[in-house]
């Protein structure tokens, strides 16, 4: 049985990313009732928001399903607190040390992933006893690794290095993605800017058209010296490249930033002045559809692509 599957108790190892103001509790819900493992995206929540959040999606699902845990996040112990009161049975950790958090999650039996952009982090991670790793490429939305290597060459590399499973991230939205994935090496993938494209997602609906409208090279990598994040172009992202090109200091960087870009262009709409996160693959996502809908082309793809297939690491 693929060891993702079994980990985590879930029909297919398929994982939709905890996005931050794209994923709560419908969409998380959606793609565990199709199968696949949803996860709450935590890192935009104040703490009683999380509570709500995970309250509401174990009312729409029986199946497991996930709290996405930045470690940075300013009010982090209030939502550990909220995890294990709840009972949530799967925590992915990122943005931080995993070995702050992952042992005192084990102890009250959740599973811990954490996500990585290197071989040297992945070891980290696995040192630090989490149950799997997503190892997430340079062509992801959102925030990233400043290494900037892609799927393709870091989930083989981080394969090799681990015992533990690894999940791939970054530019797979498709069948055929899910496919290179468990040829690199990895046991399940994660998902983000496809199920961002869906009803259930609860980006605002004027981001999710300029997702589907984004074309090759509509997105960036910027903001290096303070944090490194993908967006798609907009007036905002114009501004940010013009201040990294005429040599603003970290703290010009910072100013320009604000607080609330993220809100206002993924929740609230502003395509303009809004920061918009979102992966290179977004060029290929070409209309709005059920999350559930999502799975099931994705599941339906791969077992026709992989019919006939010897080798035991295809077969889920």
């Amino acid at each position: 049985m693929n060891r993702i599957c079994q980990l985590f108790g879930i029909q297919y190892p398929i994982i939709q990313a905890g996005m931050i103001w794209c994923s709560g509790w419908e969409l998380a819900s959606a793609v565990s009732n199709a199968g696949g493992l949803g996860i709450i995206g935590a890192g935009s929540m104040y703490p009683d928001v999380l509570k709500d959040q995970i309250q509401k999606c174990k009312a729409a699902t029986s199946r497991p399903f996930a709290v996405n845990l930045p470690l940075i996040y300013p009010s982090i112990e209030e939502h550990i607190h909220t995890i294990l009161e709840l009972k949530v049975p799967i925590v992915f950790s990122s943005a931080g040390n995993p070995a702050t958090w992952t042992e005192h999650l084990k102890s009250n039996g959740i599973k811990v992933v954490h996500v990585v952009s290197s071989v040297k982090f992945a070891l980290k991670a696995e040192a630090a006893g989490v149950d799997a790793v997503v190892a997430e490429g340079f062509e992801a939305g959102g925030h990233n690794g400043r290494e900037e290597t892609t799927t393709m060459c870091l989930v083989p590399d981080v394969a090799d290095a681990l015992k533990v499973p690894v999940i791939a991230a970054g530019g797979i939205g498709n069948a055929r993605g899910v496919l290179a994935a468990f040829a690199l090496g990895a046991e399940g993938v994660q998902i983000g800017s496809r199920f961002v494209a869906t009803p259930e997602s609860s980006a605002h609906q004027a981001f999710k058209d300029e997702v589907i409208s984004a074309g090759e090279g509509s997105t960036r990598l910027s903001l290096k010296a303070l944090t490194p994040v993908r967006l798609l172009d907009n007036n905002f992202a114009r501004q940010v490249r013009a201040a990294e090109d005429a040599g603003h200091t970290v703290d010009q960087l910072q100013s320009l930033l604000g607080r609330g870009r993220a809100k206002r262009g993924m929740f609230e709409g502003d395509l303009q002045e809004g920061e918009l996160e979102i992966g290179q693959v977004s060029s290929q996502i070409k209309e709005v559809k059920p999350a559930a809908a999502v799975v099931a082309e994705l599941v339906e793809g791969y077992l026709e692509l992989t019919r006939g297939a010897e080798d035991p690491r295809f077969h889920w």
